[in-house]
């Protein structure tokens, strides 16, 4: 049994303003599914429908008993009076974790994203590449069984970005399936196990790298090429 299955009929603010129609996909154990699209495709609409957070939608999201989504969102969100230690004292509270988990898995990812300086610190007095790398501890400390993460590598230097990416290969190999918003095609190309395309709030594809490229009748495609194929024989139908 997937993770997660994802059928949305439709969603959007009102029965009356519909953003987003007719989107299934799954989440496997250990999968990395990337959410495709441009600006204003419908991304972020079948983000929030997943998390419940569309005050309507018609359809249904389904996942095992006991299984736990984190979310990092695509711009970060923090307590205006709180430094990233007290954000993560918080979230360790709620989530009742012992030291002993904290230890294994919140200070290892301070010092991967060498933020273990910088803790006792307002994230507001931070770089966007700082605040970036705290919304990511904050979303991987509680070792979730999905993430869902939506444009992650935005402000992230090279380092960074290569630490994010050994990251979620760690967290794969745990099981945890993840279903990553991103614009970055050519990265999303060669990491992700297979693809959602999303245009004008509707999916045009899902599949594999080969799957797409079989669709467009075209196996020398790029991920990037195979998007734009698909959009405009969207357009012409």
């Amino acid at each position: 049994m997937p993770l997660l299955t994802v059928h949305i009929e439709q969603a959007g603010y009102t029965a009356n303003e519909i953003k987003l129609s007719e989107i299934d996909f799954t989440i496997e154990k250990g999968a990395l599914v990337g959410l495709i699209g441009a600006n204003g495709a419908g991304k972020s609409t079948t983000i929030k429908s997943i998390l419940g957070l569309m005050p309507y939608m018609e359809g249904k999201i389904s996942k095992e008993e006991g299984i736990a989504i984190s979310y990092l969102p695509e711009s970060p969100v923090f307590y205006d009076e709180l430094t990233l230690q007290e954000h993560i004292d918080f979230i360790v509270s709620v989530e009742q974790m012992s030291d002993l988990q904290v230890e294994e898995q919140v200070n290892p990812l301070l010092k991967l994203f060498k933020m273990d300086k910088h803790v006792h610190q307002l994230p507001h007095t931070y770089s966007k590449g700082m605040q970036q790398k705290a919304m990511i501890i904050l979303a991987f400390m509680t070792k979730p069984n999905i993430l869902i993460i939506d444009e992650p590598f935005i402000g992230l230097d090279p380092i960074a970005t290569r630490s994010l990416l050994e990251l979620i290969t760690k967290e794969r190999e745990k099981g945890t399936g993840i279903l990553m918003s991103t614009h970055v095609l050519d990265t999303a190309e060669k990491v992700c196990d297979s693809f959602v395309l999303i245009d004008s709030g509707r999916q045009i594809a899902t599949g594999t790298l080969a799957q797409l490229q079989e669709q467009c009748g075209n196996s020398n495609l790029s991920l990037f090429d195979c998007y734009h194929h698909l959009v405009e024989d969207e357009g012409d139908e």
